[in-house]
């Protein structure tokens, strides 16, 4: 075996130990915040027909990540309930994608493209993505996506065909696993920038297939989540964050938020504190004229170290931008900004740190190039300090919750959902106090009153209960579990004709209850029988 194929195997073997140890706490990990809604709580899961339905039933996923699903579906197979399963295969995805950024780094020249894998690796940046099972689609589509991105490259050198259309399937994989690589096809024209200076009709003739592929599977998503909403009695809108100017405003310094979470991941949440954005302040548009400041810089070195500035913070912004607040998502109800969308942007701001690292390493005299080496590892080794202990918070609700409330007191749903854990572990008194700060925080809040109505009920206060689920019932009618709730409330207060009322509105968003349809039978016969008796 040869030096370098040593050397190649020692360095995959740090990044592995590396990411095994600072994920070790989330290995331990329990069900957090979405993965009801994906899995323990997922009908289609234990439906013998899912994997039809997962590609080939609109209506059946909010999002039409077939592969991402069907994948989920076998693991939910071979581990069931038990988390530990989910965990190794979400980290061993990180992994694979850590050595693989190393990969794409290496072709484009960079002497240091390991150390890229490495902080990839180990970044803070990337634990939610990895110890939240959830996330199971942002680790599972990196693969492909930086697969697509090196065999692209090959092809630019080779021009070989059967590069050109593995990179077209490999974009398509990824497509199929995580809509936000839609972006793809700018970065390739990016590349052609950066490899010749100018992008030509030739360039954009090849990229072509790539952007369609993009806009087939965006729209199918976008078409299958209204669909999903649609069958289920949902809606979902775009959260009103103000005019052209307040999401200008709220674009940038979520960019800038993004950005200094990457160089300075200290202090990290699963929800942010959201800063005001309607009216924006003046000061909230200096990213945007610091960022075209910078470009402005790295266009006039161009020909040197610019172009490399161009290629990384360009790939970094393009794919951001879905995330940034240009339209803004019911999501960013909870918090304008989330970690997990960083985990693709990410790999342009590693490339570009191993880029500035390489130049300054090569100024520095041989003698200090010790020191600079053990510096890097200094800071390597604090990133992975600090990651093993923030994926330490993500083993479990309770854990995780109670962090983020520390740090941010305006988590409503940090609220709800630790006031949830209060209600499963008898704590109702805590569950209580914890959903009315959440009502404090966000008074629509439609889960909160809910959870709050249940919490009051199980304290026997029936009628501070229905007044819980009517306020529910306001803010979203189609809710169909508040329905059934207010129904089971009514019964309890003795008001059967109108509890069968609610019953009934329940089975109109979700027909196929059976439960509630037998619950209405019973009533009904109560009903008609009771003056019989009488």
């Amino acid at each position: 075996m040869s030096p370098n194929a040593k050397l190649t195997i020692l360095r995959t073997l740090l990044i592995v130990m590396a990411g095994c140890w600072v994920f070790g706490p989330a290995l331990r990990g329990d069900w957090l915040m979405d993965d009801d809604l994906y899995l323990t709580q997922n009908a289609l899961m234990n439906d013998p027909a899912r994997l039809w339905k997962i590609w080939f039933a609109p209506g059946s996923l909010i999002e039409y990540y077939p592969i991402e699903a069907s994948l989920q579906a076998i693991e939910w197979r071979l581990w069931h309930t038990d988390t530990a399963g989910y965990h190794l295969v979400n980290l061993a995805l990180h992994l694979v994608g850590s050595v693989l950024v190393w990969r794409l780094l290496e072709k484009f020249g960079l002497r240091l493209a390991w150390l890229g894998g490495l902080l990839f690796a180990v970044h803070p940046a990337v634990v939610e993505s990895v110890a939240w099972i959830s996330e199971f689609k942002n680790v599972l589509s990196l693969p492909p996506f930086l697969l697509a991105m090196c065999v692209w490259i090959d092809y630019a050198e080779r021009r070989r065909k059967q590069d050109y259309f593995l990179s077209l399937g490999l974009f398509t994989i990824a497509m199929l696993c995580k809509i936000s690589m839609v972006l793809f096809p700018l970065v390739l024209l990016l590349f052609a920038w950066w490899k010749r200076d100018r992008i030509g009709w030739k360039d954009v003739k090849e990229v072509a297939p790539f952007l369609v592929v993009s806009v087939v599977l965006g729209a199918t998503t976008l078409l299958v989540g209204d669909w999903f909403r649609h069958v289920h009695h949902q809606t979902e809108h775009d959260l009103e964050v103000g005019g052209y100017a307040s999401k200008l405003a709220l674009s940038g310094t979520a960019i800038s938020f993004y950005l200094w979470n990457f160089l300075w991941p200290v202090g990290l949440l699963p929800i942010y504190p959201k800063w005001t954005v309607d009216p924006p302040s003046p000061v909230e548009f200096l990213p945007w004229l610091a960022m075209i400041g910078a470009a402005s810089w790295f266009w006039t070195k161009r020909k040197g170290w610019g172009r490399q500035a161009l290629l990384g913070f360009g790939f970094f912004l393009i794919n951001l931008l879905p995330f940034v607040g240009f339209h803004a998502p019911s999501y960013m109800g909870i918090s304008w900004v989330m970690d997990h969308f960083l985990y693709l942007p990410m790999v342009g701001l590693v490339g570009l740190t191993i880029a500035v690292l390489e130049q300054a390493e090569n100024r520095l005299p041989a003698s200090k190039q010790a020191v600079s080496t053990g510096a890097i590892a200094v800071v390597i080794g604090a990133l992975a300090w600090d990651s093993h202990a923030y994926a330490g918070r993500f083993i479990g609700q309770e854990t995780l919750w109670t962090y983020t409330l520390e740090h941010n007191p305006g988590a409503w749903l940090a609220h709800n959902n630790l006031g949830n854990i209060m209600l499963v572990t008898g704590r109702t008194a805590e569950a209580i106090e914890h959903y009315q700060k959440a009502l404090q925080i966000a008074p629509d809040g439609v889960e909160a009153h809910n959870n709050l109505g249940m919490a009051l009920r199980m304290e026997h206060r029936p009628e501070e209960a229905m007044v819980q689920f009517q306020a529910a019932l306001k803010s979203n009618p189609n809710f169909a579990t508040g329905h059934r709730n207010l129904g089971d409330t009514l019964c309890e207060l003795g008001r059967t004709a109108e509890a069968i009322d609610q019953y009934r509105q329940a089975l109109i968003i979700e027909p196929s209850d059976d439960a509630t349809r037998k619950q209405v039978a019973r009533l009904e016969a109560q009903e008609k029988a009771a003056p019989e008796r009488k």
